[in-house]
């Protein structure tokens, strides 16, 4: 029903699209979460009635995600609990 998935610098490209592809030919997938790992941003792909999916995006640490296939919701602040952010300091050291 729902795949969620952090995404990475290297895979975030394939994860949106051939992974994402692939997931569609699921018959029971219908909600695709994907959260990104350096900064308060969710992506979420909701798939219809009609069989179209729905696109939504999430920004900031005040946001918050609807899981539509589970009826729960979550603050951004909770996904990224525990997250330290990379700042440009932290990767030089």
């Amino acid at each position: 029903m729902l795949i969620l998935e952090v995404l990475s610098k290297s895979t975030k490209d394939f994860d949106r699209e051939d992974k994402f592809r692939f997931y569609r030919s699921i018959p029971e997938f219908c909600e695709y979460v994907l959260v990104n790992q350096s900064e308060f941003l969710v992506a979420q792909y909701i798939k219809t009635e009609s069989n179209e999916w729905l696109f939504r995006e999430y920004e900031g640490e005040t946001a918050t995600v609807s899981f539509a296939s589970l009826g729960v919701q979550m603050s951004m602040s909770e996904i990224y609990a525990k997250v330290v952010f990379e700042t440009s300091e932290t990767e030089v050291q």
